[in-house]
Formats: structure tokens, C-alpha cells, sequence
């Protein structure tokens, strides 16, 4: 019995040190795969969220900003690929992803069947963001701080 429980430590050791030392690269490619790949949709008019970003939107030409949105999306995943662009990534993800959440407050008759609780597919779609965020967050509290430069 002694050797199980030695082994099932044993595991959760090598386990748990697996863990950390591929997951913060592991989670930092999920994110740039998944800002590529829907930041990559958007050009081609092939993104299901194109109708909601119109609606919400409304002031800017879709043929205009949906194009654009999709590059943005696709430099913060291209930069999260990269250590030495990470910040750059992070920060161009911090600016795009108040807008995400738009729609909840402008059209809260396509993202809500009953306000506050009951979402709607779209509505869905927009919340799960907050998973995007707090994985940002995680990778860029991991970023090691850049040294302060003196005067000369």
C-alpha cells in the first residue's frame, strides 16, 4: 500500500511540474491559434460574428472595419507567438476587447433572452471573452519586467 501512495505522489509531482513548466506556452499558443484563426475569418467575410460587429458598429463601414478587426486579431495572436512581442500583443488585445462586450450593452436584444441571466447564443459568444482576458492576464503576469533605464 505504501508503494501506491508513493507512486500516486510521485505522479502528482512529476504531474504538477509538467504543468508548470509547459502550460504558460501551451495557453499562449491556444490564444494566438484562436485570435489567428477568427482573426483570419474576418477579411473573407467568412466570421459568424460579422452580422453582430455590423449591428454594433453601425457608425463604421463594415467593408472598412470588419476587414481591419480581422488583422488586429490576427497581430495578437501572431505576436503572442512570440516572447520578445508578447506586450505588444497583450496590449493590442487589452484595447480590442472592451469592444467585445458592446454588444451586451447596445443590443441586449440579441445577446440576452431575458436580462441578465438568460443568454442567447451571441451572447454566449461575447462572455466567453472573459476566459480570453483572464488568460491574457495570466501570460502577461509571467512577463518578466523590463528593466528601468537610467539617465547618463
Amino acid at each position: 500500500m505504501n508503494s501506491l501512495i508513493k507512486r500516486v505522489k510521485d505522479f502528482d509531482y512529476w504531474f504538477i511540474d509538467q504543468l508548470n513548466r509547459n502550460s504558460l506556452t501551451l495557453l499562449r499558443f491556444s490564444l494566438a491559434i484562436i485570435f489567428i484563426w477568427f482573426g483570419a475569418l474576418k477579411p473573407f467575410g467568412q466570421s459568424p460574428a460579422v452580422e453582430l460587429i455590423t449591428k454594433t458598429v453601425y457608425w463604421f463601414d463594415p467593408k472598412i472595419f470588419i476587414p481591419i478587426l480581422g488583422i488586429w486579431e490576427m497581430l495578437i495572436g501572431i505576436c503572442l507567438l512570440f516572447p520578445s512581442l508578447i506586450r505588444i500583443g497583450l496590449g493590442l488585445l487589452a484595447l480590442q476587447m472592451p469592444g467585445t462586450f458592446l454588444p451586451l450593452v447596445l443590443l441586449p436584444d440579441v445577446c440576452f433572452t431575458s436580462i441578465p441571466f438568460d443568454l442567447t447564443l451571441e451572447g454566449q459568444y461575447i462572455v466567453k471573452n472573459l476566459v480570453l482576458i483572464g488568460a491574457g492576464l495570466v501570460v502577461g503576469s509571467k512577463l518578466i519586467p523590463l528593466k528601468k533605464k537610467t539617465a547618463i
